[in-house]
């Protein structure tokens, strides 16, 4: 009797850990809402498991996963169908909603994950949907079979939309609200750097809409067209300083590279705040608005004569509007032939005599007029040198809150009809209302750390170290890592500015500069790095150095 009891027990236990074993069998090879091609191939004759081609029809007729179902949206029109008709259309593909749908293209671009938003955004329920990692390429690496052979149509199937998921989906006012705040928002640009930066003229504007942040569709997968991990994509995230508890706009040029970025962070990453814009950059451009577009990432770095008469000139000054601090370069002699009004003479050679000492130069800066908490621009009369730059650098080590350099030279400021003075710009207390005195300060600036390093060992970034060597020749000086050699005269033009966005990138990416790395500039001459860290800035390049050797 003892006996029976155990042994009915010992079955009893059995029994459960075969149930507790069966539901980890069956999700072996699933992982979120991506499922690997060993999984597909074991359950590809499943009767509970709809196989969905999302690849351009031309691709699906010369070769396509047994059993699959074409389905490319872009044959139905399917991106901005009504949604009775797009029920219609999803039911014709056999999509009821105890299905579970695998969604395909050729693996490492957008065609299945953008089948997965528009299913998504029309209420599928998203714990059955999935997207077949690696697509057909993964498949066929693993030697599984393709045919050309037509899938019979499936028996209509059962979904119903009955509710759109709108919390997925911003439409143009709340993203060009975000546009205009950075710091809360992230309007992640899918596109590759030919497009962002001007080279692609898909439209009648070439660029990107402004503070979009650069991150291709195609960064998101492995060489095997398998998506990369959570921890690489959270890396990528991190390095261009997109966080979690930001709202993330994904978007590209007509909605479909956006579904990438859109899935990896909502789906693979489980961030809680993740939008597709579905007009992107076409919905942006066809605004009756004529909405801004740019093609460097941080253009508000270069100032030109008709802004700084405006923000930095006298009637802003008399209301107290005025939030700028005009710095300029030159020699005494040169500032008091004439300069621009509300100048502040701070000569080059402070600058450069001081990079070792940033607090002494914060010493010098406030008592002359130069506050902290505004705008510095400034000023060497022939736009970007390599004294402009380096004064920028020393500026941003020191914590300003805001630099840019005047790309204008004096004799054009006059030629626009701006007037021109000699007299020296009054710094002391404001006496009386409207007063135009520029009132001394404490620069009680708040320093940053890895502006200017002095140790390449003394920093760690996310990326490796590639260091770029900026002037006419590499320093003998060699460097423990990757260096690439990007002389800072190559990335301007004749007259002191920055060369199109464009073709900065092309010289960047033709030297090996490459996307994601610590980028620490240098040179024998402080001011050839800084004229580069200044231009890796204005392209957006989030991690960026000076090495002072």
């Amino acid at each position: 009797m003892n006996t029976n009891k155990m042994k009915y027990r010992f079955l009893l236990m059995l029994t459960g850990c075969l149930l507790l074993v069966h539901p980890s069998m069956a999700t072996e090879g699933i992982t979120g809402n991506l499922v690997n091609v060993d999984w597909l191939e074991k359950n590809l004759k499943n009767a509970d498991v709809l196989v969905l081609d999302a690849s351009p029809g031309q691709i699906y007729t010369a070769k396509h996963i047994p059993g699959a179902v074409s389905v490319n949206l872009f044959t139905y029109g399917g991106l901005e169908m009504p949604v009775d008709d797009m029920e219609q259309l999803y039911q014709s593909w056999g999509i009821s909603p105890e299905k579970k749908l695998v969604l395909y293209d050729q693996g490492g671009t957008f065609w299945a994950t953008r089948l997965f938003f528009s299913l998504y955004y029309h209420g599928f329920p998203s714990k059955n949907i999935f997207v077949l990692d690696g697509g057909l390429s993964k498949w066929q690496a693993q030697g599984l079979p393709v045919t050309k052979d037509g899938t019979p149509a499936p028996v209509k199937g059962s979904f119903k939309i009955n509710q759109t998921n709108e919390e997925v989906r911003v439409r143009l006012p709340e993203f060009l609200a975000a546009s205009g705040d950075p710091v809360n928002n992230v309007l992640l640009e899918a596109l590759g750097a030919d497009w962002h930066f001007g080279e692609v003229l898909a439209f009648d504007k070439a660029g990107h809409i402004p503070n979009a942040n650069m991150l291709p569709s195609a960064d998101f997968f492995n060489p095997d067209k398998t998506f990369k991990s959570a921890d690489d994509i959270r890396k990528m995230l991190a390095y261009l300083g997109i966080r979690p508890e930001q709202q993330i706009y994904s978007h590209c040029g007509g909605g479909v590279s956006a579904s990438v970025p859109f899935f990896a962070l909502k789906l693979v990453l489980n961030y809680p705040r993740v939008k597709l814009y579905q007009e992107s950059q076409m919905g942006w451009l066809k605004d009756e608005r004529e909405l801004p577009y740019w093609t460097y990432d941080e253009p508000f770095l270069m100032r030109g004569t008709n802004w700084l008469q405006s923000w930095g000139g006298k009637m802003m000054r008399m209301y107290g509007i005025a939030q700028v601090s005009i710095v300029d370069l030159r020699s005494a002699d040169a500032f008091n032939k004439g300069h621009v009004p509300f100048a502040l003479n701070i000569p080059a050679d402070l600058f450069r005599s001081n990079i070792t000492d940033p607090y002494k130069l914060a010493k010098i800066l406030g008592p002359v007029g130069v506050n902290a908490s505004h705008e510095a621009v400034v000023i060497s009369g022939a736009g970007l040198t390599k004294e402009s730059a380096l004064a920028f650098v020393m500026l941003e080590k020191l914590g300003q809150k805001k630099v840019s350099v005047f790309m204008d030279s004096i004799n054009k400021w006059a030629q626009l009809g701006f007037a021109v003075t000699k007299d020296s710009t009054v710094v002391g207390p404001k006496k009386v209302p409207y007063d135009l005195s520029i009132p001394p300060t404490n620069y009680s600036g708040n320093f940053r750390k890895d502006v200017i390093i002095s140790d390449p060992k003394s920093t760690q970034g996310l990326y490796p170290k590639v260091f770029i060597a900026s002037g006419k020749n590499v320093p003998a000086k060699g460097q423990d890592g990757k260096i690439v050699h990007v002389p800072y005269t190559d990335l301007l033009d004749a007259d002191g500015t920055p060369k199109a966005a464009k073709d900065i990138w092309n010289i960047l990416s033709k030297a090996g500069v490459p996307r994601y790395a610590e980028l620490v500039c240098f040179s024998d001459d402080p001011g050839e790095a800084a004229v580069n860290y200044f231009i890796l800035k204005l392209m957006g390049y989030p991690d960026i150095k000076i090495l002072v050797i």
